[in-house]
């Protein structure tokens, strides 16, 4: 008799990553995920679009391939797409890294190009962050905002526009709402029923 439980919606992996069965990661081996993140259904990640130029200061070792790399605590919703920014550099064209840190919801049908996003950071629903944007800790970005390619979003912003800009500031004390362990204990194979 196999001990194996059923096959579910989701991968759970040794670290607690829950990644479902009909999210398409590409490039696997340029994708670093740091724990506890749920990447729903039809994600796509795209690893494949890693640094092409290899560093020749570094004594002929190979530069660091990771294209994206997840914190711990992030949540990818269904239809967002993860892509790193790329452009000329040494005179051919190179993709350059995309990092997320830690407790990051995107909101379902997003498209980040984004250079970095720092921790605690809410995106919403239809977002298009351009290529090389760099978004600080404690951001809010509301739904259907283009963050402009290069744009640099202080902490604490709350962003919204075609073209984004800046239009508050998160209050004091709503910084809780930005915590995403509650969120990962709702998804998974075998959850309890909901109350009735």
């Amino acid at each position: 008799m196999s001990r194996r439980p059923p096959r579910g919606e989701y991968i759970e992996t040794d670290t607690g990553n829950k990644v479902a069965r009909k999210a398409t990661l590409v490039g696997t081996q340029n994708i670093m995920l740091g724990g506890k993140t749920v990447i729903q259904q039809e994600v796509m990640i795209r690893g494949d679009l890693a640094r092409s130029v290899q560093s020749s200061s570094s004594g002929g070792t190979p530069a660091s391939n990771t294209a994206v790399a997840i914190g711990r605590y992030c949540f990818l919703s269904r239809g967002c797409c993860l892509r790193p920014p790329g452009r000329l550099y040494k005179g051919s064209f190179t993709y350059m890294p995309l990092r997320i840190n830690d407790h990051v919801f995107v909101g379902p049908g997003s498209v980040i190009q984004a250079a970095s996003i720092g921790s605690h950071v809410h995106i919403g629903a239809k977002v298009v962050i351009g290529e090389f944007a760099i978004i600080k800790d404690y951001v809010r970005i509301l739904d259907g905002s283009v963050v402009p390619a290069n744009m640099v979003i202080p902490s604490f912003s709350i962003v919204a526009g075609q073209p984004a800009r800046v239009i508050g500031e998160v209050p004091e004390g709503g910084h809780e709402t930005f915590e995403l362990r509650d969120l990962y204990k709702t998804v998974g194979n075998n959850l309890p029923p909901a109350p009735s």
